[in-house]
């Protein structure tokens, strides 16, 4: 069954609320994944709605102003009497000056998530030969392990607490790869997460299935979702309930985890008149990985004054993609990770003319350019860490995306 996309502008599309009762309605979402095309489209999946943005009726400039500055300026100047808020869809970058990808599509299409349509369980269709990738690892697993021994030693000497280093694989093909047919396969292995395929800059496209809520608004109430402490999943049941229970028990993750929650906790408590978060973390799971998982929600002092946008921009970069101080983590990446991280560990998402939205941390990722795909993974490193074990989990972070390709290490 498929569900025939209409033509409509951002103005008059309502927004689904995610309290509402749960209506199955098959092939709904499943049909804006299937319809994306990625030279026009901007696609995002959350537990709570299916969006699928065509063509561009307006680009977010980019100048010294702070992002949702310019995005509520841009929403703003959209608004028609009687219509429904405009929405703006896009990425923002790791590096606080770099530059953002955000435009208010022409149309935009609803659906609920992909979590609900029966169809998402359906066998992937075959599609087509996939590409011979050629795979170049950036630094190599030896750099990487020296660049996180470099940094335990410095964090025992105590000149820091946290670290997340990165690195990343360069895929190269004969032929460009299908997009379309990526996004498919990511959406399919974890529905329940969230699943993005937004324009990155000129020729580039930012594709992946991050598990990991940054914030999202929905009038007054917000939540966050931070995640830090991971291990891989396993193949033999006993074998992972025995790493999820281990994870649980980690003192090392416990502490990575729980500096994470207290960034979190600091940055939000401004914009809240309530603020609860759990005293212990729980877990979640990816196809992959298993996650320490810590729900943060709160009611806003002033909803009209505090956007999803002003809320992600107080909380990026977490402690879970850059380390502790954040400034001297920020140097420590400079100086060890051979490339610029672009989007990778920036926020993916959409926010509404009136200020709800979802911005998720962009990681479990890669952008495609050409015959070119960059995929990217990171480890939190603290004075615990071994280079041999954040260079395995790397390695298992790397499998959400080489599964969607069809390639391995």
């Amino acid at each position: 069954m498929s569900v025939s996309l209409h033509s409509a502008s951002p103005h008059s599309v309502p927004l689904p609320d995610p309290a509402a009762p749960a209506s199955v309605s098959p092939g709904a979402a499943t049909s804006l994944l299937d319809a994306y095309h990625p030279a026009t489209d901007r696609f995002v999946a959350t537990p709570h709605r299916t969006l699928l943005g065509r063509g561009t009726a307006a680009v977010i400039p980019d100048d010294s102003r702070p992002p949702a500055v310019r995005v509520r300026e841009t929403l703003d100047g959209l608004r028609r009497p009687g219509a429904a808020a405009p929405v703006v869809v896009g990425a923002l970058p790791f590096a606080p000056d770099g530059p953002t990808a955000l435009a208010v599509p022409d149309m935009v299409h609803w659906a609920p998530p992909l979590r609900e349509d029966p169809l998402v369980a359906l066998p992937v269709p075959h599609d087509g030969d996939r590409p011979d990738w050629r795979v170049t690892e950036v630094p190599s697993p030896e750099r990487y392990g020296a660049a996180v021994a470099a940094a335990v030693a410095r964090m025992r000497a105590g000149e820091f607490d946290k670290v997340v280093l990165a690195r990343s694989l360069e895929l190269t093909s004969g032929h460009a790869p299908d997009l379309p047919a990526m996004l498919r396969r990511l959406a399919r292995r974890d529905p329940s997460g969230y699943t993005f395929a937004v324009p990155s800059g000129p020729g580039r496209t930012l594709i992946g299935a991050s598990p990991e809520l940054l914030v999202a608004r929905q009038g007054g109430r917000l939540t966050a979702n931070p995640l830090a402490g991971s291990a891989p999943r396993s193949e033999d049941l006993a074998e992972d309930v025995r790493r999820a229970v281990a994870l649980l028990e980690s003192e090392k993750d416990l502490h990575e985890h729980a500096v994470v929650v207290a960034a979190v906790r600091e940055a939000l408590a401004p914009f809240c008149a309530t603020l609860q978060v759990p005293e212990r973390p729980t877990l979640v799971r990816t196809a992959a990985m298993w996650h320490l998982s810590t729900t943060v929600t709160g009611e806003l002092a002033d909803p009209d004054t505090a956007t999803a946008l002003d809320l992600a921009s107080a909380l990026h970069p977490t402690p879970a993609v850059c380390g502790t101080p954040t400034d001297l983590a920020r140097r420590v990446i400079a100086e060890s990770e051979p490339f610029d991280r672009g989007a990778y560990t920036g926020m993916v998402g959409w926010q509404d003319a009136d200020g709800d939205g979802e911005w998720v941390v962009t990681i479990r990722c890669a952008e495609a350019e050409g015959n070119t795909l960059r995929l990217f993974a990171g480890a939190g490193v603290v004075a615990a860490s071994t280079p041999e074990a954040e260079t395995a989990e790397t390695a298992a972070k790397f499998r959400t995306f080489l599964h969607a390709v069809g390639a391995s290490l």
